[in-house]
């Protein structure tokens, strides 16, 4: 009998992991079309122009974060899951 606690966890089988894998990057593409979308509709929303100006940017601000988020999960674009 052993007192040593193993601290490393399985790896979940490759399979498993590419499709949790391709799971995440789709959803991250689904997020940064959305906001894309509710950019445009919030520049249209006729706001004081400064007021639009702001709002786009931060949402083109969190569309550039998701990009830099798929870059990281797919190594820089080079992506295929099976």
């Amino acid at each position: 009998m052993s007192n040593v606690v193993p601290l490393l966890r399985p790896r979940p089988a490759p399979d498993a992991a590419a499709r949790a894998t391709a799971s995440v990057v789709s959803d991250l593409v689904t997020i940064a079309e959305q906001l894309h979308d509710i950019g445009a509709r919030a520049a249209a929303l006729g706001r004081p122009r400064t007021e639009a100006e702001r709002t786009v940017q931060m949402v083109l601000d969190a569309v550039t974060s998701i990009e830099r988020a798929l870059d990281t999960i797919t190594d820089g674009g080079d992506y295929t899951p099976f």
